[in-house]
C-alpha cells in the first residue's frame, strides 16, 4: 500500500474534491483509486445535479458548511437523473459565487457534441472514464499532478472575480 498524503492548496489547506455521479460503483472505484494513488484527501459526493446545487448552496442535508465545505475541484458526470451534468455546469458557471470552482467532466460519454457543449458551458477539463482500474489510478495521478501540484487553484471561499 502507498503512503497516503494530503493534497494541499498553496495556503496549506487540504483540497476538497466533490464527485457528482449517480453510480455508486463509480464513486467507490474513484475512492479506491485515490487511495491506490496515495491521496488521503476526503472525497465528498453528490448523486445528481440537484444534489450538487444543494451542496454548493448549503441546502437540505448539506446545510452545515463545516461538513460541506466549498470544493476546490468538482468531478462531474454528465448523464444523471433529475438535473444532469450539463444543466448543473451551466448553472454553476453562470453564478458569480460559484463560477471559479474548477470543474472536470468525468463521464463515459465520448460524444463530440458532449465534449464541445461542455467546453462551451465553461468546463475546465473533459475526461472519459477509463474502463480498467489501473487506468483510473493513472488518471487520478494525472489529476493530482495537474490540479494539485501544477496549477494554482482559486483561494477557498473566493466569490467571483475581484474587481
Amino acid at each position: 500500500m502507498n503512503n497516503l498524503r494530503l493534497a494541499l492548496t498553496r495556503s496549506g489547506e487540504p483540497i476538497t474534491i466533490l464527485m457528482v455521479d449517480d453510480d455508486p460503483d463509480d464513486c467507490q472505484l474513484v475512492t479506491e483509486a485515490l487511495q491506490e494513488a496515495g491521496l488521503a484527501n476526503e472525497l465528498r459526493f453528490a448523486e445528481d445535479g440537484e444534489e450538487l446545487m444543494d451542496y454548493l448552496h448549503h441546502r437540505g442535508k448539506f446545510a452545515d458548511p463545516a461538513s460541506s465545505p466549498t470544493p476546490d475541484l468538482i468531478l462531474l458526470d454528465l448523464n444523471m437523473p433529475k438535473m444532469d451534468g450539463r444543466e448543473a455546469l451551466k448553472e454553476i458557471k453562470s453564478n458569480r459565487k460559484l463560477k471559479l470552482i474548477p470543474i472536470v467532466v468525468f463521464t463515459t460519454s465520448q460524444s463530440e457534441q458532449d465534449i464541445l457543449r461542455s467546453y462551451d458551458l465553461g468546463v475546465n477539463s473533459y475526461i472519459v472514464k477509463p474502463s480498467a482500474f489501473s487506468e483510473l489510478v493513472d488518471v487520478v495521478k494525472i489529476l493530482e499532478s495537474y490540479w494539485f501540484n501544477t496549477v494554482q487553484l482559486p483561494p477557498s471561499g473566493t466569490e467571483g472575480y475581484i474587481e
